[in-house]
């Protein structure tokens, strides 16, 4: 019967892989949400209420500066959970977390959560390789902001949010992109001309359209793939 319950949250990929008696240990606080874009999931400094194990959807993990300025340094989607900070023994963090693209989570009370991973090494230990793949891919990130050109990182960062969604249309704003990226609108705007151009995506109004995944990972060059391809092997651990 627990397994059947267990499957009904299967669209978040950490809740599906831990062991049955692991998901026993979470089953009675988890709550099934509705999750809007721009909706706060982690505020800067504020002590951590709950986490949140995504379905199809995707959430931003934002750096701010003193000055107020904004840039992405990673993100997440039905692959992973928000509360890094949390696995760490920590209450809080000064990253800025939200949605970026509307669907679906779990949520969870962090308290609930230290009490099981106090309890379970099994399940301490799946959810922190969890937070080793996530610094892989923040680490990377750090790399494509400083060593791969504007069009490279865009591809990237559509790659990205592709493999967390349902659907080839994204909702993003040039605007939303140029925080994202950290670079000005009208970079942005040059980058997706050229995508355009060769028929890779189809840009819009407030969406994106990926036409040829093929030809955006071709886009992405080396920014691409090695996050990836370590989250599998870690997950596979």
């Amino acid at each position: 019967m627990l397994r059947t319950v267990q499957a009904s949250f299967s669209r978040n990929r950490l809740l599906s892989i831990m062991s049955g008696d692991d998901f026993a240990l979470l089953r009675p606080y988890l709550e099934r949400v509705v999750l809007n874009a721009k909706d706060v999931i982690e505020e800067p400094g504020q002590p951590i209420q709950h986490v949140y194990f995504l379905e199809p959807s995707v959430a931003s993990v934002v750096a701010i500066t003193a000055q107020g300025e904004k840039m992405e340094v990673g993100l997440f989607g039905p692959e992973g959970m928000s509360g890094i900070a949390v696995l760490h023994g920590a209450d809080r963090s000064p990253l800025h977390t939200f949605i970026q693209v509307a669907g679906s989570g779990i949520r969870l009370p962090a308290d609930q959560l230290r009490s099981a991973l106090a309890s379970s090494a099994t399940l301490r230990n799946l959810l922190m390789r969890y937070a080793q793949a996530f610094s892989i891919q923040v680490s990377f990130t750090a790399l494509a902001n400083g060593r791969y050109t504007i069009d490279e990182r865009l591809s990237r960062w559509l790659l990205m949010c592709h493999d967390r969604v349902d659907d080839n249309v994204i909702s993003l704003t040039h605007e939303f992109l140029a925080l994202m990226l950290g670079v000005r609108r009208a970079g942005v705007t040059t980058a997706l001309q050229i995508l355009e151009g060769a028929r890779i995506i189809k840009a819009s109004r407030g969406r994106i359209e990926i036409l040829d995944r093929d030809e955006l990972l071709e886009a992405a060059g080396d920014s691409y793939g090695l996050p990836e391809v370590e989250y599998e092997r870690l997950m596979a651990a």
